[in-house]
């Protein structure tokens, strides 16, 4: 719902996040675990231009597990708190802020479950079209948000180094295989979203309740060896090839903070099935949330752009991959992650991993220094970024992920 907190003509005292590119202006708020510099227990923070506020100084908010299990109404209620405590000068309040730059910024909260989806169409269609040419999707496709269970103890803040990761790869589908480094090293453009209150074991979250287990968004990138996933997906998916790693950006942009960006998303074709009863989605259940894919070799002065893709082309939305996960009585714990899956669009500047950008490598991709890739080499970092704009509102950012490919 909207309110005081979306006035795009709203301004903060801190004047870092009256700047048109701000990624952080009033109006969006994300939150953080930091900690201050000398400071030996972190604390709960918001994003305010390029300062971050103490919230647990400034609120009593001891952490973002305790925002997190909030009920929906409380969460917004403390927003428009942080709002007008930021809209208004107080001396007082320029000491409970930390500048960015120098503040330690820590995974959001323990990551309790990790859950990918594969919830890009365009995605699952290219990846299709390379292994089964007259059928790209699989018959389940239209009719569930198909997921994996990813590994909750690999997930790492951005800017942490990845390591290339060892395992089974084999040349031909019958073997044998060998063991060692993979080469085929690739990065996934995602959304991820944390989950809030939750559920009882046993008891499904409908659709019309699945607004207020979504607390807020943030970047993902899911590391993947596809050359390890090919030799090991049958028949049960992914396992050692995601495991390693997976990136997230430090900052939670919150639900309510995209509420001027809800949109009707991406129009299912008449010829498709329309989902079954339980997930039946609201007239604007997804978001216009722009995202960015970026890639800098060791040699490399600057990042070149490798893709751009929008969220709102998702074939399932956030609330339904809720709904769904649920539907069988799992419990959805507070500070739990849900990985969107590559988010792709239908043309080639919108593929949002390596495998699709090169297909399967047979297309490398050139950069500025005359080098080229089919997938990524030791010394690449890649940089997703993201953000949201609509007519009539201020324009918010996501921030940035960032991992360094070690060898």
């Amino acid at each position: 719902m909207l309110d005081e907190t979306h006035d795009p003509s709203l301004r903060s005292w801190v004047e870092s996040a009256n700047r048109p590119d701000a990624d952080f202006p009033i109006q969006n708020l994300p939150f953080a675990t930091f900690r201050r510099p000398e400071a030996e227990n972190p604390v709960l923070g918001v994003a305010i231009g390029d300062q971050v506020l103490d919230v647990t100084e400034a609120f009593g908010i001891d952490s973002i597990e305790t925002l997190m299990s909030a009920p929906r109404g409380r969460r917004a209620e403390l927003r428009r708190r942080i709002s007008r405590f930021l809209s208004r000068p107080s001396s007082a309040a320029e000491t409970m802020l930390t500048p960015m730059a120098s503040a330690e910024l820590l995974l959001p909260c323990e990551i309790r479950d990790y859950t990918d989806f594969y919830a890009s169409i365009h995605h699952a269609t290219n990846v299709g079209r390379m292994f089964r040419p007259d059928s790209p999707l699989l018959p389940n496709y239209k009719w569930l948000p198909v997921a994996y269970h990813g590994r909750a103890s690999s997930v790492v803040v951005s800017g942490t180094p990845v390591r290339r990761p060892w395992g089974q790869t084999a040349e031909n589908p019958a073997g044998p295989p060998i063991y060692g480094p993979s080469r085929r090293l690739d990065y996934e453009l995602e959304l991820g979203m944390f989950t809030g209150p939750g559920n009882a074991i046993g008891e499904p979250i409908p659709m019309d309740h699945a607004a207020g287990h979504m607390v807020g968004v943030c970047l993902l990138n899911d590391w993947s060896a596809r050359d390890i996933q090919t030799w090991e997906y049958q028949p049960l998916g992914p396992f050692l090839s995601k495991s390693f790693a997976t990136s997230i950006s430090p900052w939670v942009v919150t639900m309510e903070a995209l509420e001027p960006f809800r949109c009707a998303g991406e129009s299912r074709p008449e010829s498709d099935p329309q989902p079954l009863p339980h997930l039946s989605p609201g007239a604007a259940d997804a978001f216009d949330i722009t995202l960015e894919a970026w890639l800098r070799s060791a040699r490399m002065q600057e990042p070149m752009r490798v893709s751009r893709s929008n969220v709102s082309s998702l074939y399932w939305t956030l609330a339904q991959m809720v709904t769904h996960h649920s539907s069988n009585g799992c419990p959805m714990r507070t500070g739990g992650l849900i990985g969107s899956g590559t988010v792709s669009g239908p043309g080639k500047e919108n593929r949002g991993c390596l495998l699709e950008m090169t297909w399967r490598g047979t297309e490398p991709l050139e950069l500025p220094t005359g080098e080229v890739r089919r997938f990524l080499e030791d010394g690449d970092e890649v940089i997703l970024r993201g953000w949201c704009e609509a007519p009539g509102f201020r324009r918010i950012g996501l921030g940035d992920c960032r991992g360094v490919i070690t060898g």
